[in-house]
């Protein structure tokens, strides 16, 4: 049990759920456990201060408490929510919800441990499904952009960053726009240019492409890749090796990759 004061030195590194209580209320009762198991599941974040009202009269009376149970929320040593009576967990998980780590927060966390080891392919579906949980979020975008740029996936990085308003172009933005923008022209070789003229004067010629596609996909231009060979296989199901190099690029993409989803289902539309 802690002091007024301890509560508040407290809260200066924790969000403090301090309980007014009596072992004579059969609500408190009922409480107690739904905040201690709260407490346990974020023992980093919270931290829960119990009052017996029975044996401290006076600071419930200085905090004008007036009922029982009443929980007080303390932040940096003033108040900032708290409620009186018995509410669920799922109540009070919503209150909570501004103080507690979020579930795309974890999976962050684990993309850039990731990214630190080298293993960009690890992080990329990580960061896909937070983005997912939050979509609104622009730092998720950038990370998902900046490690789609690592793993070659350039209209992906280029659609994240067309999606970022003006207001949000900071310096980190730039950072990754520069980075897709120096891996576009990396990927544009004189082999990939000679084939695109060529297949230019003859657009139906399977060969081509197939060999377009074959240069596209050593430079990781995989959605250039897949839609060219796409085109071969709507035409011919057995053309050269464009089914086997289809599927090579579609089992070499990061696990959740939108481009992957987004051709297995027609490679699967055009077989069954």
């Amino acid at each position: 049990m802690m002091n007024a004061r301890e509560v508040l030195d407290r809260s200066t590194q924790q969000l403090v759920l301090f309980q007014f209580w009596s072992a004579r209320s059969a609500a408190c009762q009922q409480l107690s456990p739904i905040l201690e198991k709260i407490v346990q599941q974020y023992p980093e974040q919270l931290c829960l201060a119990k009052v017996d009202c029975d044996q401290e009269q006076d600071l419930a009376i200085q905090f004008g408490v007036q009922s029982l149970p009443t929980v007080m929320m303390i932040k940096e040593g003033r108040p900032v929510d708290g409620f009186a009576g018995v509410e669920s967990e799922q109540q009070i998980l919503q209150r909570l919800a501004a103080y507690l780590p979020k579930p795309e927060d974890d999976l962050i966390a684990k993309a850039q441990l990731a990214l630190t080891a080298g293993k960009a392919v690890e992080a990329y579906p990580l960061l896909a499904e937070a983005l997912a949980l939050a979509p609104s979020r622009v730092d998720i975008k950038l990370w998902l952009a900046d490690t789609a740029v690592v793993l070659g996936q350039l209209s992906q990085a280029e659609k994240l960053l067309a999606d970022i308003g003006l207001a949000d172009q900071d310096a980190q933005f730039k950072a990754v726009l520069a980075k897709l923008e120096l891996a576009q022209q990396a990927t544009n070789t004189p082999e990939i240019q000679a084939l695109e003229v060529q297949l230019a004067a003859a657009p139906s010629d399977n060969l081509l492409k197939e060999q377009l596609a074959v240069q596209y996909q050593a430079v990781l231009r995989s959605e250039d890749a897949l839609a060219l060979l796409l085109q071969i296989l709507q035409h011919d199901l057995n053309f050269g090796q464009s089914k086997k190099i289809y599927l090579d690029i579609l089992a070499a993409l990061p696990k959740g990759d939108a481009v992957a989803l987004q051709y297995r289902r027609k490679l699967y539309a055009l077989l069954y």
